[in-house]
């Protein structure tokens, strides 16, 4: 018998509708049409969530340029929507990007996501989300690895994400991007 080799199945939003429930406590991605579904993530990932959002928040209304969100819904098409654990967008970017539902439809300056232990949950933050946030335009990502202790710093350089530090306890986070933020990432894992 002759095998065939078929095509992935590629979701769309419509397929995600149809699969999430409002009192599901998964989270339902798509990246290039790749189902990713994860249930609530460890305490420790949610706390790591919570102190980078602080940060970010903190510093935010004292510049009063941009605001940070908890896991906002970002629609990038029919086969790319995420729900990154923290963003950062200024006021202008938000303008333009919000749309009727209250999802964003376009990057943000900065997402933060934070790693879950396994393999897949590696691979899809620091690969395929990679690669997602970099063709949209994002212009800094930041995975926190909350077991570790480690912030890698992803930004822009001739039109990719690339990556330029992986800080450790006692190093300092700024970015070019924040001017004025400044944060040591011991603070994130409090």
């Amino acid at each position: 018998m002759l095998q065939t080799k078929t095509e992935p199945i590629k979701f769309t939003l419509s397929d995600l509708e149809a699969l999430a429930s409002d009192n599901d406590d998964k989270k339902y991605e798509l990246i290039d049409g790749e189902l990713f579904v994860t249930r609530s993530p460890h305490i420790k990932h949610q706390d790591a969530s919570g102190n980078v959002y602080l940060s970010l928040q903190n510093w935010s209304k004292t510049i009063g340029t941009g605001k940070a969100f908890l896991t906002p819904g970002i629609i990038f098409s029919e086969v790319d929507s995420v729900i990154p654990d923290v963003i950062w967008i200024s006021y202008e970017r938000l303008a333009i990007l919000l749309d009727d539902a209250g999802h964003l439809t376009g990057a943000p300056e900065l997402i933060v996501e934070v790693l879950s232990p396994g393999t897949k949950n590696v691979m899809r933050d620091k690969e395929a989300k990679l690669k997602l946030y970099s063709n949209q335009g994002v212009q800094e990502y930041w995975i926190v690895n909350y077991l570790l202790k480690t912030v890698e710093v992803y930004r822009r350089d001739q039109a990719q994400l690339k990556l330029i530090a992986t800080l450790r306890e006692n190093d300092v986070l700024t970015s070019p991007l924040l001017a004025g933020f400044s944060c040591q990432i011991q603070q994130f894992f409090l």
